[in-house]
């Protein structure tokens, strides 16, 4: 069996038996260790499939650590207060959002790895990946916190129902993005280059899209369905009811759009890494 899945089984296996034991006996001792299994799993999953499929000389496992977790906290911690300095709410904050995060999260691949005396694509995909899903972890932690807590009290389904859905989630978000920023990177020797740039100006995009689906699909589904009387209640400041069509087609046009950027990113980080391969 492959390690990554070892690892995964193993993992999701412990986290199960905690959520029964936690539900069984009504320990909150045990709700931190559901959120670290929950919230870590996926990311660390992905990061071991990485490494199998690109291991590398350079790559060592003290790396691949201090990468996962340094990087991944120095991401978390340089976001929120970044965030918290510069972001007002706007039409354009989801944007501005994908503009901090990878932004700080490569720079924390670049502090991570400044002593490496070869870079190769392939180890900067390997690498910036693991950074991704270290600050993915970490931030789905603080969710899956957050989750927790609700006006009626502790709320056990709601912390799981955040889980999961980022754990389904994780490999096409964080972890992607620096994927792609840090072959680009590392492709052109750890220096910031104009494709350098650039790379990271497409990554914030597609973080501010995917962000942003929400609100994007909202907007389309009134544009396109919306009633004379919904839009008179918005000027006034109040929520309208919705039809039962304008829902199906916001649940097509939000899952629709997410779909859109996964693939464009994978698409983008599948020609890096063919790239990579012809080095």
């Amino acid at each position: 069996m492959r390690p990554w899945l070892r690892i995964f089984l193993i993992g999701f296996v412990l986290w199960a038996a905690t959520l029964v034991v936690t539900e069984w006996t009504s320990n909150s001792n045990l709700v931190p260790t559901l959120v670290l299994l929950g919230s870590f799993l996926v990311p660390v999953t992905f990061v071991v499939w990485a490494y199998e499929r690109g291991r590398s000389a350079e790559v060592t496992v003290e790396l691949l650590f201090t990468a996962f977790v340094v990087g991944g906290v120095l991401g978390v911690l340089g976001a929120s207060l970044l965030e918290s300095w510069l972001l007002r709410p706007s039409l354009a904050v989801y944007l501005g959002v994908g503009l901090i995060e990878e932004g700080v999260k490569l720079i924390a691949l670049m502090v991570v790895t400044r002593k490496m005396a070869r870079r190769t694509m392939r180890d900067g995909l390997v690498l910036g990946a693991t950074v991704g899903f270290g600050f993915s972890a970490f931030e789905s932690a603080g969710y899956a916190f957050n989750a927790l807590f609700t006006p009626t009290g502790l709320s056990l389904a709601q912390l799981v129902e955040t889980e999961v859905l980022r754990g389904v989630l994780a490999p096409v978000g964080h972890g992607l993005w620096t994927a792609i920023a840090g072959g680009v990177l590392f492709g052109a020797g750890g220096r910031l280059t104009g494709r350098v740039l650039l790379a990271y100006l497409g990554v914030s995009l597609l973080h501010g899209l995917w962000d942003s689906m929400n609100a994007i699909a909202i907007a389309l589904t009134l544009l396109l369905t919306g009633k004379s009387w919904q839009f008179d209640q918005l000027r006034i400041g109040r929520v309208p009811e919705v039809t039962e069509t304008q829902v199906h087609l916001y649940t097509v046009l939000d899952l629709g759009g997410l779909l859109v950027v996964s693939v464009a990113g994978l698409l983008w980080l599948r020609a890096i890494a063919r790239a990579a391969a012809k080095r």
